[in-house]
């Protein structure tokens, strides 16, 4: 049976494409974006997410582990992945809600059956489903199958991508597709495999290819000052795209509420190279996307920036 890790279904998201819509976050992703605010989305595999400030050292999570892969390390209940076989008994019995499972296996009979539940509110709002994560497209099999089902139930279509997958992936599923939400980091290759750990050359080679075989497609560009600010970016970003059929550009700020997650995860997070833009970079870039005639979203500060 053709499954995939999941970590959320997110219900009325607002953000993540046209109306009322129910997001699905994958696990797995080719890239690791130094400012990624789904940290927990970058690994194909479940993670275990813990929270020392809420634990109260009970040892509650101990006792009931089967395997006996938790104990006391430093005054911190320590979780050794290799024995963990994630049963959940430790999250259900935390009653402080330390504990926290990252992913699990859906099939794509669970994911239709969850995201129809809303059916009524895409209707009304002009919404959908939206694919997301991670990267949907590492997925590629359960992914073209999920959309195709989805279209048969008559609903709209995004898939939110990175673009770092091979070209043929992004044909698979073009069709089934109403929507592209494509994400943009940085136009220099350098800046880019610095920051997101590979070459944005099969990126950009993909969303010239993706524009000329759809006609929906939705370009975002997070911005974080320390990264991208520099109006060279905007005017780098106008030229790559100039000619191309991009329909959306939507201005994506960057913040750091998702900080937590990185702890919880037991990973730094290297939020001091990294700060908010001012409103006067976002409006500065939207004033020069929109004066080439783009139809330009400024989105406020959420979480989910890849």
């Amino acid at each position: 049976m053709n499954k995939a890790m999941i970590f959320n279904i997110q219900k009325f998201s607002l953000h993540d494409g046209p109306g009322i819509r129910t997001t699905v976050f994958f696990k797995g992703c080719p890239l690791t974006c130094l400012w990624c605010h789904n940290p927990e989305s970058q690994a194909m595999e479940q993670e275990m997410l813990y929270d020392r400030e809420k634990c109260v050292m009970c040892g509650m999570c101990a006792k009931v582990c089967p395997q006996k892969a938790i104990t006391d390390v430093n005054n911190s209940m320590v979780t050794d992945l290799e024995k963990c076989d994630f049963c959940g008994e430790c999250v259900i019995y935390c009653i402080p809600g330390a504990r926290e499972i990252a992913g699990r296996e859906y099939t794509i009979d669970e994911v239709v059956k969850e995201v129809l539940k809303d059916r009524i509110f895409y209707e009304e709002s002009g919404g959908g489903v939206t694919l997301s994560g991670g990267e949907p497209l590492v997925h590629i099999d359960f992914v073209e199958q999920l959309l195709k089902r989805l279209k048969e139930e008559g609903l709209n279509t995004a898939v939110d991508t990175c673009g770092a997958v091979p070209f043929e992936y992004l044909e698979r599923v073009a069709e089934h597709t109403d929507i592209f939400l494509y994400d943009l980091k940085l136009v220099d290759d350098e800046k880019h495999q610095a920051f997101t750990s590979a070459s944005n050359k099969g990126i950009i080679d993909n969303l010239e290819k993706l524009t000329e075989i759809h006609g929906n497609v939705h370009l975002r560009i997070p911005i974080i000052d320390g990264v991208n600010t520099e109006t060279s970016f905007i005017e780098e970003t106008l030229d790559l795209i100039e000619g191309l059929n991009i329909t959306e550009v939507h201005l994506l700020p960057y913040h750091s509420i998702a900080r937590h997650k990185y702890k919880k995860l037991g990973r730094e997070y290297e939020d001091a190279l990294m700060k908010v833009p001012t409103s006067e970079t976002m409006n500065r870039f939207r004033a020069m996307l929109a004066d080439k005639g783009y139809n330009v979203k400024k989105e406020e500060n959420r979480e989910g920036l890849h």
